[in-house]
């Protein structure tokens, strides 16, 4: 395979005036990304967070007949979110707001972390550990290790092996199961250095990458098996499955320095770009509202794990910045915050949490770059 090299970021707003007035451009616009990471922070606090029932509600208005049934994965990016907003300012407010929603999500799943869904209690998880490593609050690191025990039983030899997307449909695996199982894996081994951590993330990833990957394109595909007839839903196109087989293939090229994970991942943020993305603006596609809101979200969250590690891969930095950009000047309301599905066009008249979930990642994101 050849390999695929960082590109070189360009910017057209920077020129060869030298390296004091590109530090003071990256500074400014640092500041006022920021800014913008906050106010999307603050939006969502004011106008979802219910202390009624102890968690958000699930969608505005508040009269939404949603709301009476809050979901509890949408609520383990919540968690993701605040530790965004904790990582960028150590505002201790951020930290009362994590504390609340663990307190609320045990409360209204009947007192346990624990779910039917196994992808569910995954984004649970490494939610939880994100907000371990930045408070080191026992009880989060207590809940992710709790999770990722009933995760491991997903595990069967249905279809080859993999991880179950549900306890109660266990011959059905897919990308959202697997490989934020396999990230799960990696960053406990990097934490806690058991080794059979490390065995976990490799085999799953390995799975994942041999059933759900064209081994073509590097496109990532949905499932397997879904409805009994051993078919692969090549058709269902999900940018958080590019996204979380990405983020998996970080981590452990974290862990190995084997460059052969950072190719892979370039070559499916490729394919996510020629599928997924509208060839004349540089957009994301509208996935939809309810569960499908989260996509954009967590796709660009992994993607920016990719830059972590390769900076100058040109690519998926413009994509964030063309996407962010026009969030913010077109898919936002200025009048409460609230982010739109789409992210080029106003926020339409019932807005999910998920949504607006999706845009604070992109925020967040852009201000973390």
């Amino acid at each position: 395979m050849q390999k695929l090299h960082c590109g070189k970021r360009t910017n057209n707003v920077i020129d060869d005036r030298g390296a004091n007035t590109m530090n003071d451009f990256e500074n400014e616009n640092n500041n006022l990304w920021d800014s913008r990471a906050e106010q999307a922070q603050e939006s969502l606090y004011t106008n979802f967070w219910n202390p009624d029932i102890g968690v958000m509600n699930q969608a505005l208005p508040e009269s939404n007949p949603n709301n009476n049934h809050p979901i509890y994965w949408w609520h383990a990016h919540v968690i993701d979110v605040l530790v965004d907003g904790y990582s960028r300012t150590k505002d201790t407010k951020y930290l009362q707001r994590l504390d609340q929603m663990f307190d609320g999500v045990k409360l209204f799943n009947g007192d346990t972390l624990h779910h039917n869904f196994y992808d569910d209690m995954e984004w649970m998880a490494l939610a939880l550990l994100r907000a371990w490593d930045l408070t080191g609050v026992e009880k989060y690191k207590a809940g992710a290790l709790d999770l990722w025990e009933d995760i491991k039983t997903a595990w069967n030899t249905n279809m080859g092996g993999g991880m179950a997307w549900k306890k109660d449909q266990l011959d059905y695996k897919n990308t959202p199961a697997n490989a934020p199982a396999s990230i799960l894996a990696c960053r406990l081994y990097q934490r806690f250095h058991d080794e059979e951590n490390l065995v976990w993330a490799k085999r799953i990833y390995e799975w994942n990458k041999t059933n759900l990957v064209d081994p073509e394109s590097g496109f990532v595909w949905d499932g397997l098996n879904r409805e009994g007839n051993g078919k692969i839903d090549k058709d269902w196109e999900f940018t958080y499955c590019q996204g979380v087989f990405i983020g998996a293939a970080i981590e452990l090229y974290r862990y190995s320095n084997d460059y052969s994970y950072i190719e892979s991942a370039k070559k499916t943020a490729l394919a996510s770009i020629d599928e997924l993305t509208d060839s004349s603006t540089g957009m994301l596609k509208d996935e939809g509202n309810g569960d499908c809101g989260l996509f954009k979200g967590i796709f660009v969250r992994y993607i920016n794990e990719l830059i972590k590690v390769c900076p100058d891969f040109t690519p998926i930095v413009n994509l964030i910045e063309i996407n962010a950009r026009t969030l913010w000047e077109n898919g936002r309301d200025s009048k409460n915050g609230i982010f739109s599905q789409s992210w080029s066009t106003i926020p339409e008249e019932m807005i999910d949490l998920s949504t607006h979930l999706s845009g604070i990642m992109l925020v967040e994101m852009m201000a973390s770059l």
